[in-house]
């Protein structure tokens, strides 16, 4: 099989950086916490055994208070009249048996009350999503919320961090070269084509133009090209479907990067930010991965930052937001001084979540049947337009090559 690829290089969204300076970044916060025996033994063999394992651990900053994630089960430590109400509106919420739920705002209402709603989850959707909770199905949740027991909110309010119910426990990164590790020795098995970016589909003579000037014939294809960008390169495709795609939203990230000339001393991989007047919504530290991420006797961090076309398009240039990066950091603490830093970049990622807003359903329906119709079949985050994570892409991309092939795609 032939593989294209409109990079230099190969590994998409798990591709790593080093910067040249000793730091190595990735694109975005990346970690593997598959459940999958086999999806493990291959991202070991891909490492050759060298990857790094341990804890979750993360933590919530919220107006000066860090905690641990996630925060309705570790209320301890914040204001006294804050707990008192989430606790209250909780009690009430539940008491309520049949809430009627039509989106996501519906949905954190009910679970958690008005005040821990509005105080938390529903800010972090307008930083992380970048529109507001009503806006959103509910379609996409899955684990990611825990919804826990009064019990529970009461230990987590009397206590310092008495419970671990975070939906990923153990993680693994690669020893070495960021998490693309688990990718790279993965490579040689396909003949990858770089420097391909396809400009034309047709899918009657059944050919591939590229932006290069190559056009290949296929017998099948398979794309992870994300559903928006994709439509419209297929020749001929009907303006309902075209229109459809266009309806499908999805969130792009400013990904900063700072590496100080000190370690970074804390207990998390990453912590989730809800003061709105911090552009980020979340920070990864790069050596707690894998200390190889980082030069000796230094430090780094990966703050996200969240656009999106439909809702919050970017303003200014991703290096434009560098700066208010910093800033926030200096005032959370994470940076003592601007002499610190020693490394500076911003990355750009132009699709980085599902937005799971009331169009996507039908809108999805649309452009899959038509991809169905004429032989396309479509795999990974943003051929599937879900919600999921590295070990689920890659057994989409499989699953979607057993199906054109004819075979069985549970066969192992």
């Amino acid at each position: 099989a032939d593989l294209y690829d409109q990079r230099d290089r190969p590994g998409g969204l798990t591709s790593s950086f080093g910067s040249g300076d000793g730091f190595i970044f990735d694109e975005g916060v990346h970690i593997s916490f598959t459940k999958s025996d086999r999806v493990k033994r291959l991202f070991e063999e891909s490492t050759a055994g060298r990857f790094e394992t341990g804890n979750v651990y993360c933590n919530n900053y919220w107006h000066g208070h860090w905690i641990k994630h996630p925060a309705q089960v570790n209320l301890h430590g914040l204001p006294t009249d804050l707990i008192a109400s989430c606790i209250a509106d909780f009690v009430k919420a539940a008491g309520n048996q049949a809430p009627v739920i039509n989106n996501y705002e519906d949905w954190l209402l009910a679970a958690y009350g008005p005040t821990f709603a509005n105080t938390f989850p529903m800010v972090y959707t307008r930083k992380y999503h970048t529109t507001e909770a009503a806006n959103l199905t509910t379609d996409w949740l899955g684990p990611r919320l825990y919804r826990p027991s009064l019990d529970e909110v009461l230990k987590g309010a009397l206590e310092h961090e008495p419970l671990d119910v975070f939906y990923v426990n153990e993680f693994r990164y690669p020893s070495e070269g960021g998490f693309e590790g688990f990718m790279r020795g993965l490579f040689p098995k396909a003949n990858v084509n770089n420097d391909h970016r396809v400009t034309n589909i047709n899918t009657k003579t059944k050919t591939l133009r590229f932006g290069n000037g190559k056009t290949v014939d296929f017998s099948h294809v398979i794309s992870s090209i994300p559903l928006p960008a994709l439509i419209p390169l297929i020749e001929d495709a009907p303006a309902e479907v075209l229109a459809a795609a266009g309806r499908l939203a999805c969130s792009q990230c400013v990904v900063v990067n700072i590496g100080l000339n000190r370690p970074v001393v804390t207990k998390p991989q990453w912590s989730y930010f809800y003061d709105e007047d911090l552009p980020f919504a979340r920070i990864s530290y790069r050596a707690n991965l894998a200390p190889a991420s980082v030069p000796e006797g230094c430090g780094a961090f990966q703050a996200e930052i969240y656009f999106s076309e439909k809702y919050k398009p970017l303003t200014g240039t991703p290096q434009d937001w560098i700066e208010p990066t910093i800033d926030a950091m200096l005032r959370c603490g994470l940076i003592a001084d601007r002499s610190e830093i020693i490394h500076q970049s911003a990355i750009w990622i132009p699709y980085g979540n599902v937005i799971f807003d009331h169009d996507r359903k039908d809108a999805l329906a649309t452009v899959h049947g038509y991809l169905d119709e004429v032989g396309i079949a479509y795999c990974g985050r943003f051929g599937t337009w879900g919600y999921i994570w590295t070990d689920a892409a890659f057994l989409s991309g499989e699953k979607a090559a057993r199906r054109v092939l004819g075979r069985d795609a549970d066969d192992q």
